[in-house]
Order: structure tokens, then sequence, then C-alpha cells
């Protein structure tokens, strides 16, 4: 069975993780999955929506980590992968899921996924983008009251309660688990040439 690729994708919440990750899929297209830490969220179907909001989503604990790790050693095995399905809209895992196959780079994206050392070591390159924190929560606010349906009292609410304080205390000191910082995320053209060089070197050799 030919090798595959993994690679990770860190950042704090709005650091350009995912415009990074867009980048590199749009540029290898049939050879690139991607699976991302938010749709690993645990589903909490016993709690109301209103108990639901005041869950903290930024720490570890609010991901189904180990089920994550064990789909990526499938998909690093070859096998597809029934993916998990999360609405940000309810707060809440959804019914449906993903059939996911897997490619010959996989992109594991997520604010969290260096914090563990177990899908660390499942990752052959770790990519933290680094961004500002005003940039970060900026971005924040046009995603979630566009794309996700919050108010702006709720993000600004959701960022000083738990975002900020999380990324201090877990996200920022997963950056020393890193190979590569990226400033800017996709926005870092050199860094963006790097990265598909590496790539396409491993694609064409393997």
């Amino acid at each position: 069975m030919e090798k595959i690729l993994t690679i990770g994708i860190a950042g704090g919440s709005g650091s350009g993780k995912t415009t990074l990750t867009s980048q590199i899929a749009a540029q290898f297209a049939q050879s690139v999955t991607i699976i991302k830490h938010d749709d690993y969220y645990k589903p909490h179907d016993d709690m109301t929506y209103e108990e639901r909001c005041r869950l903290n989503y930024d720490h570890p604990n609010a991901f189904d980590t180990e089920r994550m790790i064990e789909d990526l050693k499938k998909l690093k095995r070859g096998e597809p992968v029934e993916c998990p399905v999360y609405d940000y809209t309810v707060h809440n895992r959804s019914r449906d899921t993903v059939t996911v196959y897997p490619g010959r780079v996989i992109i594991v994206e997520g604010i969290l996924i260096f914090e563990n050392k177990q899908l660390c070591d499942l990752m052959d390159m770790r990519i933290f983008v680094d961004t500002d924190a005003d940039i970060r929560i900026i971005r924040r606010i046009r995603r979630d009251v566009t794309e996700r349906a919050r108010s702006l009292d709720s993000v600004i609410s959701q960022y000083l309660n738990t975002v900020k304080p999380m990324h201090e205390q877990f996200v920022e000191p997963s950056k020393k688990n890193a190979n590569i910082i990226v400033p800017e995320g996709g926005y870092n053209q050199v860094a963006m040439e790097m990265i598909r060089s590496h790539i396409d070197s491993y694609l064409r050799s393997n």
C-alpha cells in the first residue's frame, strides 16, 4: 500500500487555518482528504439549546478526539470512515455522517490537534498558523455572525469567557509541537510555496 502523507494544520480560532487548508486542497484537488477536529465535537443530545450554549467549546474535553484518532488511523491504512457532522446553529452533532475516503495526502485541521500527543504522532508534518489576536477576533465575529447565525453579543461573550483563556492555556502552548510556524496562514505566499513544493515532491516520489 502506498504511503499517505498526513499534515496537521493548527492555530487559534480565526487564524487562517481554513484558508491555508483550502489553498492546499485546491492545488492538489484529487489527492487531498480533509478532516476537521470541529466535526468531532461531542454530542449533547441530553441538553437543552440554552445549556449547550453555555458549554466551553475551546477545551480539549469538548472534542471526541479518541474517535478522530481511530478514524485517522483507518484513513492512513487506506480505509474509508464515517465522519461525524457538527451543526453550529444548534451547538450539537448532527445525526448525519459523511463517508470520507483517504487521499494520498490527509490534512487534519483544528485549534487543538497539537495538544494531543497521540494525534500529533500520526502526523508527518505539523503546521501552526500564527496570527495576531485582534485579527483573529475580527475574523471570528465575521464568520460566526454571517455563517453560524450567532449574535454579535454572543460571539464577544464566548470569546472573552472561553476562546481567549483556552487559547492561552492550550492552543498557544501547543505551538511547540509544530514543525513549521506560518504567520498569517494562507495569506503568507512564501510559506504557501514551500508547503506546496514539499507536497508536490512527495506526490512525485511516491
